[in-house]
């Protein structure tokens, strides 16, 4: 027997030991935090770079448009990457690069400059993020799979809150490139727990390149064709057609490997079919609200700026207070009920959000928004626990990306469906949109009913 197999089925079938455990921990919870303060911050910069570069806004928000595109359009063929160099060697990779990218996007002279930044940056991002599903999977043991999911969630959500925050700092006492300059030692920081990240063989298979163009053609012309469905929308409607083509053709192409990089294999697991269905429907509600709520706030029930950033962190704050409970919970009893309790509970809160009159004080919308925000945290740590539960271990680095895939993709369908209903609904467009994300979550909640009758007698359905 080899030395590599005496020191591997440990990790292998029961996680890390308990103190590289915690440093793997560690590690993965930084390069989280980095990739959310990072998206949250740029946002509340986007003025300042306008300004700085002598830019219109509408050409600035690619600032954010084309990291979160290459994002969109690069997670699958990360994750299948990451399978074949290893998890470990992507991770580092991948912060080597986001690193890189984000002191380039800090000295960048112009805009041009600023985006192929923002898309090498964008390329570092989705090398991280793919691989957060499997590498908890390897880390954590599976009695504890369900905490360690709810820690990621408490990261995403306490770094959200804190992003506008820092970045508004940031603004306050010097220029928009030091929030780029802020990521480099924090990246520098992550890259040294990246040798206690678990070692996992990798997939001896070759890359599929021409399903990872067809991959990345599909998503991209796909949430391209979206975002013109209300300026031109023939375009639009053309783009998301051949979207539709390619993507036919990408799954008959998959549908004769045995493990393809559009890992059409999940979906044939049932209770991978629910969890993925309800995230879904859970995402697109959770980008619908936040696209919704600030001009609902400020237009309809003509709240201050000020009040609606009070009022918006109460969505964050929520899921922060229930993501561990939840984490826990999701260990011992049943996902698809748990699911449907934390899906009910976030559309009843948006529902609240709605019904409540214009002279309500500032704190019942803020409750509102709290108990919408636990709903959120509550439905997604359970679920989050039956993918990466439920899928095989060896393809787990699959699963990882379209874990990611899936939320991105949703949270863009939920924006851009906000967007059709804010042309069509004139004035009533925001509470139309908040009316769109209720919609998505009762979806999600009818979707773990049924899971709950259909795959019985198990914490992972």
């Amino acid at each position: 027997m080899s030395e590599k197999e005496v020191n591997q089925p440990k990790e292998v079938i029961e996680g890390l030991p308990p103190g590289r455990r915690g440093m793997a921990a560690l590690a993965l919870a930084l390069g989280l935090m980095l990739a959310v303060l990072d998206a949250t911050m740029i946002n509340v910069g986007l003025p300042s770079i306008a300004e700085s570069l002598n830019e219109s806004a509408s050409t600035v928000v690619w600032v954010v448009n084309a990291y979160s595109l290459t994002v969109a359009m690069t997670l699958l063929p990360m994750a299948a990457i990451g399978e074949r160099i290893g998890f470990k060697r992507l991770f580092r990779y991948g912060l080597i690069t986001f690193v890189l990218a984000a002191l380039a996007s800090a000295l960048a002279p112009n805009l041009p400059a600023l985006l192929v930044s923002r898309i090498f940056q964008g390329l570092g991002g989705s090398a991280i993020m793919c691989l957060f599903g499997a590498l908890v999977r390897h880390i954590y043991p599976p009695s504890l799979i369900g905490r360690g999911i709810g820690l990621n969630a408490l990261t995403v959500a306490v770094s959200s809150v804190m992003g506008p925050s820092i970045g508004s700092f940031i603004l306050s006492v010097a220029t928009w490139h030091w929030i780029f300059f802020f990521s480099v030692p924090m990246g520098l920081l992550t890259l040294l727990g990246v040798r206690y990240l678990p070692d996992v063989a990798p997939l001896k298979s070759r890359f599929d390149w021409q399903a990872a163009m067809l991959s990345m053609s599909t998503i991209g012309l796909f949430i391209i064709g979206i975002d013109y469905l209300m300026g031109a929308t023939w375009h639009g409607i053309a783009l998301i057609a051949i979207a539709g083509l390619i993507g036919v053709a990408l799954v008959r192409r998959s549908n004769k490997q045995s493990a393809p990089l559009v890992p059409v294999d999940l979906f044939r697991i049932p209770a991978m079919r629910y969890a993925l269905a309800a995230s879904a429907s859970t995402f697109a509600g959770q980008m619908a609200t936040l696209v919704s709520l600030p001009f609902y706030l400020q237009i309809t029930l003509e709240r201050s700026q000020l009040s609606v950033g009070f009022l918006m962190a109460g969505w964050p704050a929520g899921a922060a207070v229930i993501a561990l409970i939840a984490g826990r919970l999701s260990d011992r009893f049943s996902v698809a009920l748990l699911c449907a309790l934390g899906a009910g509970t976030m559309a009843l809160g948006l529902l609240c959000v709605v019904l409540m009159p214009k002279s309500i004080a500032d704190v019942w919308l803020f409750i509102a928004m709290l108990v919408s925000g636990v709903g959120f945290g509550f439905f997604q740590t359970p679920n989050n626990r039956v993918l990466i539960g439920s899928a095989p271990r060896h393809r787990a680095g699959a699963l990882g990306g379209l874990q990611a895939t899936t939320r991105v993709f949703s949270q863009t369908f939920g924006a851009a469906v906000v967007s059709l209903v804010f042309g069509l609904g004139l004035n009533s467009g925001p509470m139309l949109g908040l009316f769109v994300a209720i919609f998505f979550s009762t979806i999600a909640l009818v979707v773990n009913i049924v899971r709950h009758r259909l795959v019985p007698n198990s914490k992972l359905g």
